[in-house]
């Protein structure tokens, strides 16, 4: 699998998967598949425990897959994808307008879109837009099957700037499945397991993107509490 290093970019929902944010306990029911993939980045960031940053990295280090990077915009994603923009449940999800917070979210299945330079064994891709950029990736991947989450990490990381596998942390109680990488703007999420493999996923985020996206969810709740006395 080769990795790309972006120079200035780096994985709720509004597809049919509704993303939210960073995804974590995943399904080991390998029939299950689809949907585990699909709600990943609901269920992780909403339940994860806040992680130390083990990392320096600022954006341009931030990995690229198959060409995409965090930031992109829909168009410039989609022209990876030869004739999906044609797809009508994309186009309808683009047409949509953005949750009130200003999200947006489309999934890729590259079965019926291979990328015009496919490097990595993705079966799909979950976009999360906010503000019309991409700043959530979840790259679903079918195999293969790896010991420990470490040998991903290690075939993850050939070809671009980020630390080896020991530096990354473990995501509690599931030390030998998932991997995190904190870094300065953007974070990675690792997660090997089910059956062959068949749930293994990279989560990308960017975090600016997402701390911007929850400071706009706490000052809605706010402002929808109601002031004492009325």
């Amino acid at each position: 699998m080769k990795i790309v290093i972006g120079t200035a970019l780096i994985l709720v929902f509004a597809c049919a998967c509704k993303l939210e944010s960073s995804s974590a306990t995943p399904n080991r029911n390998a029939n299950a598949n689809a949907n585990a993939n699909a709600n990943r980045a609901t269920v992780e960031t909403a339940s994860a425990p806040q992680l130390v940053s083990n990392c320096g990295l600022a954006m341009p280090a931030a990995p690229s897959i198959d060409g995409l990077k965090l930031r992109m915009t829909a168009p410039e994603i989609l022209a990876l994808f030869p004739k999906s923009d044609q797809d009508s449940q994309i186009a309808a999800r683009l047409a949509k307008a953005p949750s009130k917070h200003g999200q947006q979210g489309i999934l890729i299945r590259l079965a019926d879109y291979p990328p015009k330079n496919k490097t990595a064994d993705i079966t799909r891709v979950d976009v999360e837009f906010l503000d019309g950029k991409a700043y959530i990736y979840n790259f679903g991947f079918n195999g293969p099957q790896y010991p420990h989450v470490d040998d991903f990490v290690t075939k993850f990381i050939q070809g671009t700037s980020l630390p080896a596998a020991e530096q990354w942390q473990a995501y509690p109680g599931m030390d030998n499945q998932m991997k995190v990488l904190t870094c300065q703007d953007f974070e990675v999420r690792v997660f090997a397991g089910g059956e062959g493999g068949n749930l293994n996923y990279v989560l990308l985020t960017d975090l600016e993107a997402d701390k911007t996206l929850k400071d706009r969810i706490k000052k809605a709740k706010a402002q929808a509490k109601p002031t004492p006395g009325q």
